[in-house]
């Protein structure tokens, strides 16, 4: 299966660019939204790592300190390609001595302490600072207008293209999953995301091309701005309509689990067989603190996106690459 080139908000992309010709041209910066405690069982590490997988890290870290790699902790999965700053959460039971850790691409920025673990999730944002190299002549005033509109409406909020593996061959091992193949507990994990994003991203795809991506309708549900909460609607009136413009609110459609009556009936009935959980997802992406830097050869952009997001979705809506 291949993945869909799925409908974008605003219109063809205004210009083609080339992405992460280097790591440092891919750059996100974790915010936790909260302080670590200062002491405690766990040590917190700022890192910055370039060019390495967020848990292969923590294999180095866990062998580093002498603990299970499932103890290591990491609140959410970062770019490899790329340059990240993130904190990891490693049990203090035998000392280990962090200004010893020599791990290729990766830099001990702080160290601190916390009484819990880290867990998925956990932090607020993520700040990305992106550099996209093009070679054509843009037209300035344009980009200029398609920014503010991003940043006014927000973009749609679909799952990544990194989500469904290079050329979609994700998508195949969430076939294989679903038609009975014995998968890793990480795979099958994988497997099932898989599925739930790209049906995700069907729907989301349609309500894009009926252009109501970010307005209330009948069956949706309500997300609150900036948290997981998501409530049900009973009625859409003039006062919800209203917080759904302000951007308090943001209409949310299924992630499919156990009962959802998904067309794709294979995939259905392997989400049934394993009780998968059915949840809720945002149409709606808020992008803040956009800023962009034009010159002749690159495009400099840096915003702000909630966790569990894609950066992507903001580009795809700026260029093709």
């Amino acid at each position: 299966m291949s993945v869909p080139d799925w409908s974008r908000a605003y219109g063809a992309p205004l210009f083609s660019a080339r992405l992460r010709s280097s790591p440092e041209d891919f750059q996100v910066t974790e915010e936790l939204g909260w302080q670590p405690s200062g002491d405690g069982e766990h040590d917190y590490l700022w890192l910055e790592k370039t060019g390495a997988n967020t848990e292969w890290v923590a294999q180095q870290l866990a062998n580093h300190a002498q603990v299970p790699v499932k103890d290591i902790g990491f609140s959410g999965l970062k770019d490899r390609h790329a340059v990240t700053r993130q904190w990891f959460s490693v049990p203090r039971w035998h000392g280990p001595q962090w200004d010893a850790l020599e791990v290729e691409g990766v830099q001990v920025l702080e160290v601190t302490r916390h009484l819990r673990k880290l867990r998925r999730g956990a932090h607020d944002h993520n700040h990305f600072v992106i550099t996209l190299r093009i070679d054509e002549p843009l037209d300035i005033a344009e980009l200029s207008e398609r920014l503010a509109a991003i940043e006014h409406r927000g973009v749609p909020n679909y799952f990544g293209e990194q989500r469904f593996g290079r050329q979609g061959n994700n998508l195949q091992l969430a076939s294989d999953w679903a038609r009975g193949k014995r998968l890793s507990r990480n795979k099958r994990s994988l497997a099932i995301s898989v599925i739930r994003s790209y049906v995700f991203n069907e729907a989301l795809a349609q309500r894009v091309a009926s252009d109501s991506w970010d307005r209330l309708q009948p069956g949706d549900k309500a997300n609150l701005n900036g948290s997981g909460s998501v409530f049900e609607i009973d009625q859409i009136d003039n006062a919800l309509l209203e917080r759904c413009q302000t951007m308090d609110i943001h209409p949310a459609i299924p992630l499919i689990g156990e009962g959802s009556n998904s067309h794709h009936t294979v995939w259905q009935a392997a989400l049934d067989r394993a009780r998968v959980k059915p949840d809720s997802r945002s149409l709606r992406l808020p992008v803040s603190a956009l800023a962009s830097e034009v010159a002749e050869d690159h495009i400099k952009l840096s915003f702000r996106l909630g966790r569990g997001t894609f950066a992507t979705s903001v580009l795809r809506e700026l260029c093709s690459w």
